[in-house]
């Protein structure tokens, strides 16, 4: 039978606003990260819905302190290829030619609406990030 081990009771939600805060949060979330094994369905659930707000705040405070920032486009297509082990000529109905990807990847052209849907499309690049200026 799994156990908690934090006391419900003791856990008070509130806002997360400096490091302190967020640490206690971390150890909250640790304490309940496996709460969905736990076999009374009250406690269960009370457990879950703690562990969602506390998580909820946690993610909020996290975006607001340490954003994530995007990355460059012309750095997330040559992942995507990298990852996907494909090479500038197979890229390259999606710019348009072979010359469009070098142009593009030397950042002396611009993505187009074109590029950006097929780039999209065919290897699964988020248009946010394509859009993204550098």
């Amino acid at each position: 039978m799994k156990t908690l081990a934090i006391n419900l009771d003791d856990i008070v939600i509130r806002p997360i606003t400096n490091s302190v805060d967020f640490e206690e949060a971390s150890k909250i979330i640790d304490a309940l990260i496996d709460a969905d094994l736990l076999e009374d369905l009250k406690l269960r659930k009370r457990a879950l819905d703690i562990l969602e707000a506390v998580t909820v705040l946690a993610i909020d405070y996290e975006k607001r302190h340490f954003p994530i920032p995007k990355p460059d486009p012309i750095e997330a297509i040559k992942e995507r290829m990298s990852q996907l082990h494909l090479t500038r000529k197979d890229v390259a109905p999606y710019f348009g030619g072979e010359n469009r990807v070098s142009e593009v990847f030397n950042k002396k052209r611009n993505l187009t609406i074109k590029m950006i849907r097929e780039l999209n499309k065919n290897l699964g690049i988020p248009v946010d990030t394509l859009l993204t200026v550098s």
